[in-house]
């Protein structure tokens, strides 16, 4: 693994997939741990932040355009943005089941999932990972 290639990149990408990196992490425990704990409620917090984060970031990366300047990658932004919001929402209104569901899938489809589209040859992630 080559971080250099990564850290020499134009921010925000940088900053994107570290918080990336983190969050994936961060997930991980959170899915193995008890739930309903301060330490789970902490560890919360900071997993939706780094994933506004991640959501935030990726609307000022252009390193594929279909429509202008965005891709459909940006949609999938605007949706774990929606995602979050609405999962705190539900868990404070009660609804730990909605809750579990909206974070794990979160977790595979914006973490998992679409940094596996990272790691194709061309992108930086391959990069890093697999060596130029």
């Amino acid at each position: 693994m080559d971080f250099g290639i990564l850290n020499a990149g134009q921010q925000p990408i940088p900053v994107h997939a570290y918080a990336a990196f983190v969050a994936v992490g961060l997930g991980a425990v959170q899915l193995a741990s008890a739930k309903g704990t301060r330490t789970h409620k902490m560890l919360g917090y900071i997993w939706v932040s780094l994933m506004l984060l991640v959501s935030v970031s990726s609307f000022w990366i252009h390193t594929i355009k279909v429509i202008g300047n965005f891709s459909p990658i940006h949609l999938l932004s605007l949706f774990t943005i929606w995602s979050v919001i609405e999962s705190i929402r539900t868990v404070r209104r009660g609804n730990v089941a909605r809750h579990a569901l909206m974070m794990k899938l979160l977790y595979v489809l914006a973490l998992l999932l679409t940094g596996a589209f990272t790691l194709l040859p061309g992108r930086m992630m391959h990069q890093v990972i697999f060596g130029g």
